[in-house]
């Protein structure tokens, strides 16, 4: 993983780990609203290029989703694997602050500091994050 990516990764947690447990919770609880159609309505001529089956049209819409929702996991668990690196204090709160979503101005206002020094310390953590990635790699 490059610097690019980790900080994309940090930057969209937020948002992939509520997608993850809404979609944990949906799974639960499906939508079993499609109904078959019967009457003048089944005898009219269908769009050409996609099925009529609406039952198979939302399992390939959720297939498709859950691929996704697959990779947002795999990004998340990258994430939560190298965050032990992560040992100064200041660090460690940016990086919790940043991961709840929370914006580098909130972040300063809450701690104190400027926006700045807030920036660069997500770049030292973006930074041991990488290291850890290099040397999980050459192992």
């Amino acid at each position: 993983m490059n610097k690019q990516e980790i900080e994309n990764f940090l930057k969209n947690y937020h948002w992939m780990i509520n997608t993850i447990k809404i979609s944990r919770e949906t799974l639960h609880e499906p939508n079993s609203r499609l109904t078959a159609q019967y009457g003048i309505e089944a005898s009219l001529p269908k769009a050409q290029g996609t099925t009529s089956d609406p039952v198979l049209s939302e399992v390939v819409r959720r297939n498709k989703y859950w691929t996704s929702v697959k990779k947002y996991e795999k990004k998340v668990m990258e994430i939560q694997s190298r965050i032990h690196v992560i040992t100064d204090e200041r660090e460690y709160e940016v990086l919790n602050w940043i991961l709840d979503g929370k914006g580098y101005r909130w972040i300063a206002r809450h701690m104190g500091l400027s926006e700045t020094h807030i920036r660069r310390i997500k770049d030292s953590i973006v930074d041991k994050l990488i290291k850890v990635s290099q040397m999980s790699q050459t192992a």
